[in-house]
């Protein structure tokens, strides 16, 4: 049997790829429902061991369901989307119509930084940043400045960030675990903020992107939700398939 978590271990060393996908839902009341039946789904199947964990948050503006799956390659991965997948996702479709998928990305986690004095606490919020970028020099220089920065500054609330470069080169998203949702602010209207925004614009090949692209998702009617704008999440529920090797 699988185990639960608050939130994964973004660190495990034995994730090599990381699939990032938003489930967009037609109302907010439809956010929890579609996370417990993608974690309610996995757990009713034969589970191949490449399969890590899955991690469900909850964007705060109610549009969507964020999950993030570790799992230890990209072939096991595709043999389950080929042979799997249609059957594990009919019941959720046929229980909460309306859910539309743009599909995962991709992603490979490159640095993180974290802390020293970071307490072992539960993140309260993750935000995700995400850059379009022109390839693998852009995205590398992307997250080494965001890393070499964030190394010589001292951020209050900020529990850890996590650069992950997406496979095809053309993205990067930064997972930043904060303690709670003021902390972020609190960062976002400071110096700091203000010098990484600065370095970031600097950089050849790096554009910011919202966090949902644009071509997945409808203008706001009374029939689904806007465009979201916001990349903030509530950790939700984590499915833990293999136990992280790395002590936390």
């Amino acid at each position: 049997m699988p185990s639960t978590a608050d939130f994964p271990d973004v660190r495990r060393p034995d994730a090599a790829t990381v699939l990032i996908s938003p489930w967009l839902v037609p109302e907010p009341r439809f956010q929890r429902p579609a996370a417990d039946a993608v974690l309610a789904a996995w757990e009713d199947q034969p589970r191949p061991a490449a399969m890590l964990a899955l991690a469900t948050f909850l964007s705060t503006d109610g549009s969507h369901v964020l999950n993030y799956a570790q799992w230890t390659d990209d072939r096991a991965h595709r043999e389950w989307v080929r042979t799997r997948r249609p059957a594990a996702i009919a019941p959720i479709d046929e229980a909460l119509p309306g859910i539309r998928r743009p599909g995962p990305t991709r992603y490979r986690r490159y640095r993180s930084h974290v802390p020293e004095e970071r307490p072992a606490a539960r993140p309260g919020f993750v935000a995700t940043p995400v850059f379009a970028t022109t390839g693998p020099d852009a995205q590398r220089a992307l997250a080494d400045t965001v890393v070499d920065l964030l190394g010589r500054a001292r951020v209050p609330g900020l529990l850890g960030a996590h650069l992950h470069l997406a496979q095809d080169g053309g993205r990067v998203l930064n997972y930043a675990e904060w303690a709670d949702a003021s902390a972020r602010r609190e960062f976002l209207a400071g110096g700091t903020a203000d010098r990484l925004r600065a370095a970031l614009d600097a950089l050849p090949g790096v554009t910011a992107v919202p966090a949902v692209p644009a071509e997945h998702t409808d203008p706001a009617t009374a029939d689904g939700p806007a465009r979201p704008s916001d990349s903030g999440y509530q950790p939700y529920k984590t499915l833990v398939n293999v136990p992280s090797p790395r002590p936390r």
